[in-house]
Formats: C-alpha cells, structure tokens, sequence
C-alpha cells in the first residue's frame, strides 16, 4: 500500500485483494472509489447539523452548534475514515479559545461532539468504522472542587437586603432551598406553584425528560415547608405560576434558548456584595451548592438520588468534595433577614 495511506486499507501494509483477478478487480474497484469519492468531513457535519442537533436541548444545541464550525474549520476538508487518533491528540493539545490562550476544557468539550459525529456516521453506514472510538485516551479536566463552608452560607443569608421582595431576598430562599433538595438550576427556576403538593415537592428532571428517569416527589418535612415559603415571600407577584419569577411573574428560563440571563446578572450582583460586605472571600457558583449537597450526604446513594444523577459514578466524578458526613440533621445556617 502507498506509504501514509495505510489506515485506508484496514491499517495493513499490504492488503488481500482477492482468489482471483476478477475478485481483485472488484475489490480494488469498491476500495479506489472510497478513498476518491468519500463524502468530507463538512457533508457530514451539516448532516449532524440537520438531523441531531434539533433533538437536543436549547442551551446544548447552541453550545454543540458553535462546537461544530470550529470543528469544520480544522476537519471539514477532510474525508471521514482520513480521521486518525493522532489528529485528535493535536486538536486537543493546540486548541485555542476565546482570550488567545489554550484551552483543553473547550478541546475535549468539541471532541466529544466530534465522536458523537463519527457513531452516528457509522449508524448512517457512511463508515464501517469508527476511526478513533477506543483509541483515544484523552486526560479529563479536573471537576471544580470549590467546598463552600457552612459560616460562608450562614453570612450570605444574613446579606442585609435593600427591597422587601426579590433580588437578595429571593437570592437567600434560593440557596435555602437548593440546600434541602439540591436539584439542577435548570429545575429549580422552573418549579411552578402546581408542583406543591400535598405530599411535597414534585421535580420533573428537565435535563434527563426524555431519558428513563422520571418525575418523582422530595417529601414535605417541617425545614422544606419554610423554605418554601419563605421563596413565596420574595415573590413581587403573588399570582405568578412560578415559584422563582420577574417583577412580571415570568420564569427566569427563556426555553427557546435554554438560558437565565436574568437570573445570572441577579446572582453576579449577590455575589459581588458577598464579597465587598462580608468575610467570604472566594465566589461560589450553582455547581458548588450541589457539590455541598452531595458532600454533605450521609451516603453516596442518597447523594446520587437526591442530585439527579444517573448513576452513583456521576456523583464521585463531579460532586463529593469532602469525605460524608454521618448525620441525618440537616445543618442550620440561621434565618434569612428580612
């Protein structure tokens, strides 16, 4: 085989073509008009485009869309089975993000788009193969481990508001109440009034609608009952369906985008104040809230159960920050202020 083309014969130096001639023949035939009209790397980008994409969610389609044209920029010229692990080695390493500088975290982030790309190639019968799946071993990026202390939530909801309902107030309800049932942000800003029932809080995981788990109900106790509400208490309007809202009653997710950008400049400026007014001197973000809350679990099942995790791996990987706390009681950080 040519020199450097080895990986388009099944990685052999020297390829059986066949018994007979006419055997050969073909075979030379069907494997000379792959490597001559094979579609690119951009045909098969654009069909991903088309055909996966508009299945997923708002805020991951706009992430894997911007994933895809820096993916077309380096590979699009390419044919697919011309895609080889040392390509995807280098992409990672040399990545370059916004501010100029390295970035691995959005490397492996495209990459993993890029694989998805290639096992629906081959679900497509565009290849036979996937090129780098199993052949790759790429370093994860090290999840954040920010452990925000106890003293640290006790001064950010004794944050002295400068309204009497929203904002700060609302802000302080927020982290009492994801203290108590630690659900994803997405699903905390889209709990409704509908969802108190009787028996307690009802939580349909946006993230995971369409995969097997389902809604499932976080029983009253007498710690979530105030929590409760208390968030009702910071509402600026007491007829809104949505248990965090607007000045106008709206819900803080825009579901055409899948963003809160509300609720993100709302949060920057309680956080902005915790730092200038009071003795925490680190940020601390939604993701670390869940990681207190899986740390602070009595067991690793509960913590897993409790966050919405698929499985127990997810909640090692991401969320135990410091060894389990062997206690039922539920931490008392104080009252929010009025």
């Amino acid at each position: 085989m040519p020199k450097g083309q080895e990986h388009l014969w099944d990685g052999k130096k020297e390829f059986h073509l066949g018994r007979s001639l006419s055997e050969a023949a073909a075979e030379w035939a069907k494997r000379v008009y792959r490597i001559e009209y094979d579609s690119t790397v951009d045909a098969l980008l654009t069909r991903y485009k088309l055909d996966v994409i508009p299945t997923k969610a708002a805020a991951t389609r706009r992430g894997d869309l911007q994933a895809l044209i820096n993916l077309r920029k380096v590979f699009g010229a390419m044919r697919p089975r011309d895609v080889l692990p040392r390509h995807i080695y280098k992409y990672v390493d040399t990545r370059i993000g916004k501010n100029g500088e390295k970035s691995r975290a959005t490397g492996l982030y495209e990459i993993r788009i890029f694989k998805h790309v290639f096992t629906k190639a081959v679900e497509w019968g565009i290849l036979d193969r996937h090129p780098f799946k199993g052949e790759v071993r790429l370093r994860r990026i090290r999840a954040r481990d920010r452990y925000v202390e106890d003293w640290e939530i006790a001064q950010a909801l004794a944050l002295k508001p400068k309204r009497n309902s929203g904002s700060v107030l609302m802000i302080q309800a927020y982290i009492q109440l994801k203290l108590l049932i630690g659900i994803r942000r997405g699903d905390m800003l889209r709990l409704r009034m509908s969802d108190l029932g009787d028996e307690g809080i009802i939580v349909r995981p946006h993230k995971t609608i369409n995969a097997r788990r389902t809604a499932h109900i976080l029983q009253w106790t007498p710690a979530l009952k105030q929590a409760v509400e208390q968030a009702k208490t910071t509402r600026a309007i007491d007829f809104s369906p949505w248990l965090f809202c607007t000045r106008k009653g709206k819900g803080y997710i825009n579901e055409e985008s899948g963003q809160a950008t509300g609720w993100n400049s709302m949060w920057q400026r309680f956080m902005t104040r915790l730092l200038k007014e009071t003795d925490v001197n680190e940020r601390f973000t939604e993701h670390d809230l869940c990681g207190k809350v899986g740390s602070d679990e009595i067991s690793v099942e509960r913590a897993s159960d409790l966050l919405g995790h698929a499985s127990k791996a997810i909640t090692f990987t991401e969320q135990l920050l410091t060894p389990f706390k062997l206690s039922h009681n539920l931490p008392t950080y104080g009252e929010i202020r009025p």
